[in-house]
């Protein structure tokens, strides 16, 4: 059933949408995570981030374009791989990614949310407004598109235009850094040198990482041919400058050990010199307004490619018993990470889940569809191998430090991939083929120039062969 044009995202709004996933909790919470990692260097941190996944947007923009499906990277690793246990596998980890990236967002809201308080058991409060967010994004979510655009426009100006003044201000008071001395003084924690800031990069890039969930708009947006590679970039663009501005604010506002200490609420300490109280409180609003969109957009996004990974038969059918049974799903289960796990480690299992998808995007344009989008093979090449090298500087740091988010890591990618086989073997007959057919009767469109039939089919054998 395809929706009337005019109840579809327009460019603008589907930018919203990409912005507020991407600046919902990424600058707010990471921006301290990173200064912990790699000291005074952490705004050039972010500018490398940038640069990586500027290659690594490519590969999104090429399949979005030739490809648009509210699936997104699902029916990208479908169109590469074929259906089966390899789609199956990444798309799931790029959905629990998302998913972690909420329980991220719900925890940074609550996180800044409590600095307006004289709250001493944070450790309570935070995961408690945590899981009332993702509630509310929830309620968002299922009063339909115009709703979520309107939101998502609405709290996309407010975000830009009060982050924009925060670095602005902090600049014009606290005057330029001064660039000639970074990486000269190193504070205690941040002392890893070159290892440290090539780790770093892999919470830098999960601060831009929202751009992914804009591949899932491609039953939602109008002009999806265009539209979607047009968002993604104009949402990195944006996203770019916003954190380069505001890292070199805080830069100038705050010593490297005053960042650590604040490090989940950097930005409201950075404001404090410039605005006094009330830059504190007009930090925690903005926060505050981030984070509910960056939640609205990511739930949106997240659930669309849930419902379509169950309609390709990646999944088990989802219950109908109930409305929209994707969106409670996935707001379930990210009430239950937002309680069990701290920014920290929420940030590190997310940052690992990415990368691997990522790698597996890259591969699957170059060495299967590489003719049929008109891609440039050079550019994924080097998306993997800058995504390799920073994966395992980033695993075996945190192997050395927390070896807890390792055996976490490990084990969600072992208990996805067994799920993902053993639920294969229910769709192979006794010849060994797969019956993937995708289901016609769902509710959203996912026609967008797919050629599913004979050429899933092969990959599917050429799949249980493995």
């Amino acid at each position: 059933m395809k929706q009337d044009t005019k109840s579809k995202l327009s460019l603008i709004g589907s930018i919203s949408l990409g912005t507020g996933v991407m600046i919902g909790a990424g600058i707010f919470v990471l921006m301290g995570q990173i200064a912990e990692l790699v000291g005074d260097l952490f705004p050039l941190a972010f500018i490398a981030g940038a640069i990586v996944v500027g290659f690594s947007a490519y590969s999104y923009v090429k399949f979005s374009n030739a490809y648009p499906s509210s699936g997104g990277v699902a029916m990208f690793l479908r169109k590469a791989y074929g259906p089966g246990t390899v789609a199956g596998t990444f798309s799931l980890l790029m959905y629990v990614s998302m998913v972690i990236a909420e329980s991220l967002v719900a925890r940074t809201f609550g996180a800044y949310t409590l600095r307006l308080f004289e709250v001493e058991n944070t450790a309570l409060w935070v995961p408690v407004l945590g899981v009332l967010l993702i509630i509310v994004a929830y309620l968002i979510n299922i009063a339909g598109n115009k709703t979520i655009e309107r939101t998502a426009n609405f709290t996309a100006i407010i975000k830009i235009a009060g982050i924009s003044i925060l670095a602005i201000a902090g600049l014009a008071f606290a005057g330029f850094p001064d660039i000639g001395n970074w990486g000269r003084s190193v504070s205690d924690v941040a002392s890893g040198g070159s290892f440290n800031f090539i780790a770093a990069l892999a919470l830098a890039i999960l601060a831009f990482k929202g751009f992914t969930t804009i591949t899932n708009q491609g039953d939602d947006i109008q002009n999806p041919h265009k539209n979607l590679g047009r968002s993604i970039i104009w949402s990195i663009v944006i996203c770019t400058l916003i954190y380069t501005l505001l890292a070199l604010s805080v830069s100038a506002s705050l010593s490297v050990e005053e960042i650590i200490t604040a490090k989940n609420y950097a930005l409201a300490a950075a404001a404090r010199p410039v605005f006094g109280d009330w830059g504190l409180i007009l930090t925690v609003l903005l926060a505050i307004v981030a984070t509910v969109s960056g939640l609205i957009a990511s739930v949106f996004s997240a659930s669309r490619m849930l419902a379509m990974l169950s309609a390709m038969k990646q999944l088990p059918r989802l219950y109908k018993g109930m409305s929209n049974p994707a969106l409670v799903f996935t707001v379930i289960l990210a009430i239950t990470l937002t309680i069990l796990f701290d920014l920290t480690r929420i940030a590190s299992i997310g940052a690992i889940f990415y990368l691997l998808m990522d790698i597996v995007i890259h591969w699957g344009l170059f060495r299967y569809l590489r003719k049929e989008t008109n891609a440039n093979p050079i550019i994924p090449l080097i998306a993997i191998v800058l995504d390799v090298i920073i994966l395992s500087a980033f695993i075996l740091m945190k192997f050395q430090n927390d070896p807890l988010v390792i055996y976490v890591s490990l084990a969600g990618f072992a208990a996805i991939l067994i799920a993902q086989r053993l639920f294969m073997i229910t769709h192979t007959d006794t010849d060994g083929k797969m019956h993937m057919d995708m289901d016609t009767g769902e509710s959203m469109n996912m026609s967008g120039d797919m050629d599913m039939g004979k050429d899933d089919k092969d990959h599917s054998d050429m799949d249980m062969k493995k």
